[in-house]
């Protein structure tokens, strides 16, 4: 039986005005969404050389990130879905 995807990781959504800086003002899913913040990440280079799991924010990141300079992948995409609507 092939698996289904969840309906809800693929409803469209709102990225707030910090959010939509990073990843565009378009209403996206989920996916899209995490999927455009790691093209900015890598672009960037802000993946930690070291411990390839934590982000390194830069201005546009840390206000998405709480202030914080640092965040591990996993903490990433939880901060992130507060920039959801």
């Amino acid at each position: 039986m092939a698996r289904k995807p969840n309906a809800a990781f693929m409803k469209p959504m709102t990225p707030s005005a910090e959010l939509a800086e990073v990843v565009g003002n378009k209403p996206l899913p989920r996916t899209q969404v995490t999927k455009k913040l790691w093209e900015y990440i890598k672009k960037n280079k802000l993946q930690d050389a070291k411990k390839r799991t934590m982000i390194n924010a830069d201005d546009k990141l840390k206000v998405i990130f709480g202030g914080k300079k640092q965040v591990s992948m996993f903490e990433m995409t939880k901060l992130v879905g507060k920039h959801l609507s």
